[in-house]
């Protein structure tokens, strides 16, 4: 699999002790979770009884016991993610002598501080780029890092990308640095004519991402942030279960009936939905349906001014999902309003949040990798399409050494012959005990498709017992799916 980033490999060497010429200590560290890193000592010693001390810069210490010369290696776990000074002290007591080394050591997680949605990106103003548009196969650099008080050691971003103006189909393609490297993944797909949103969570390479136009003609780009992540102790990550928080339709979480033109109301989050109270942001599947006009919704924290950005754009009878993050305000509660001059019903289900008290990190991969296609065949399925009312168990473990606690994809839908929408639940089975029963279909929804359509979101979802996710086809007719895993969330 691809490396993540955030790993902080090191190596320090401690020269010899004074009295005993063959007493030192090489020292190595290497992340090897999102909490947990890697101790080598390397000792060179005369002597056959040593007693080493680490003190692993959190307040805690070990103790062991060495014969001599020779590496050994021990894994530690901290509670918070961010820098630590490790320090290494090996004594020989018959000889009354002391060697000490310190290193720095980092695991590889990253945690989330909410940003009120703010523009970075609009190429049709000039705002963070040169006010053109992206021409075709080419790609625009975005300074994130140091910008809009974003931190310039800024590690991953999350923001809400949106294409417009497009002339013909293509794609767009998000990625760390200034330079486009290739990829075989995209985050959005787009047709003449069409403006389409999604989240995308990527990492920050020298302060900047890039985004890719992979169709033949330009199109304008816009990119609004909503939060960032860094090796800095702040919010960890919870993953829930889907449950529909608001419908408009049924009078679910607000009051009956569409939301009017320029209308707004308001959510709340904190203890509800298995949302406990405290947290700082929250993860959820935003979707706009039965518009009477062109429009836009946007989610933001409660109590603040609506922003100039958005989180999902519609046209008019179109339904359509976003994945967003929002920063939840003092009350608890978010805002979503809508930015259309005619009414629209308005569906949320929420998908996890962000709090001090969540442990699960962030380890984002280098790059995107493709885990699905489902119009090639892969190492555990055959070529074919999901077949219409049916699901797909996708397994995940292969990309994580170790137990993960929710999964950041980007799941597309292509090849549709009808409408329907997709919905994304972790598998309840427990496959290692040979428990292997379909699931309950889900309620919730991913995303939503009409014919002759390609349409992409953000997912991030739990993996259940075994890290299987499942995909279900809520349409009536076959849909080929692809999935790209961005980076998971760990608590080890």
């Amino acid at each position: 699999m691809a490396a993540g980033v955030g790993l902080f490999p090191a190596t320090a060497l401690a020269a010899p002790a004074a009295g005993n010429p063959d007493l030192a200590i090489a020292l190595n560290a290497r992340a090897a979770s999102a909490h947990g890193i890697i101790l080598s000592y390397d000792i060179s010693s005369v002597a056959t009884a040593l007693d080493v001390t680490i003190a692993w810069g959190d307040g805690t210490t070990d103790k062991a016991t060495a014969a001599g010369s020779g590496r050994r290696n021990t894994r530690h776990s901290y509670a918070e993610v961010g820098s630590h000074t490790v320090t290494v002290t090996v004594k020989d007591t018959a000889h009354d002598i002391t060697a000490v080394k310190e290193i720095k050591a980092a695991p590889a997680g990253t945690e989330f501080t909410p940003h009120a949605p703010t523009r970075l990106l609009d190429t049709r103003s000039g705002l963070g780029a040169a006010k053109a548009k992206v021409g075709g196969r080419s790609s625009v650099a975005l300074k994130v890092g140091g910008a809009a008080q974003i931190p310039a050691d800024v590690v991953a971003v999350a923001l809400n990308v949106t294409v417009t103006n497009a002339t013909d189909a293509g794609h767009v393609a998000v990625q760390p640095g200034r330079e486009h490297i290739g990829s075989l993944t995209s985050n959005l797909n787009y047709v003449a004519g069409q403006t389409v949103p999604n989240l995308v969570i990527v990492p920050v390479q020298d302060g900047h991402v890039q985004m890719f136009n992979g169709g033949w003609a330009p199109v304008d780009l816009i990119a609004d942030v909503t939060g960032y992540f860094t090796e800095s102790a702040a919010s960890g990550y919870t993953s829930l279960t889907p449950v529909r928080a608001v419908d408009t339709r049924e009078g679910l979480g607000t009051a009956k009936g569409q939301v009017p033109g320029y209308g707004s109301f308001e959510v709340d989050i904190a203890e509800r939905h298995g949302v406990p109270k405290g947290v700082t942001a929250v993860a959820l599947n935003l979707t706009v349906a039965n518009p009477q006009e062109a429009g836009h919704l946007t989610a933001y924290p409660s109590g603040q001014a609506a922003p100039s950005t958005s989180s999902v754009n519609f046209a008019a009878g179109q339904t359509v999902a976003n994945s967003v993050i929002v920063p939840v305000g003092p009350d608890g509660k978010i805002t979503i309003r809508n930015g259309s001059w005619s009414a629209a019903d308005v569906v949320t289900d929420v998908v996890g949040y962000y709090s001090p008290d969540s442990r699960a990190a962030f380890r984002p991969l280098a790059e995107p990798y493709r885990v699905l296609d489902t119009r090639e065949k892969s190492g555990y399925r055959e070529r074919g399409p999901i077949a219409a009312r049916d699901y797909l168990a996708l397994p995940l473990q292969f990309l994580s050494p170790g137990p993960v606690d929710g999964w950041v994809l980007n799941a597309t839908v292509t090849n549709t012959k009808g409408a329907g929408f997709l919905s994304i639940a972790p598998d309840p089975n427990d496959y290692a005990m040979g428990v292997a029963v379909k699931p309950p279909r889900p309620v919730a929804s991913a995303l939503n498709w009409t014919a002759g359509t390609s349409v992409p979101n953000l997912v991030q979802t739990s993996g259940g017992k075994d890290s299987v996710v499942d995909f279900w086809n809520q349409g009536w007719e076959d849909v080929d799916l692809v999935v790209d895993c961005l980076g998971f969330y760990e608590s080890d």
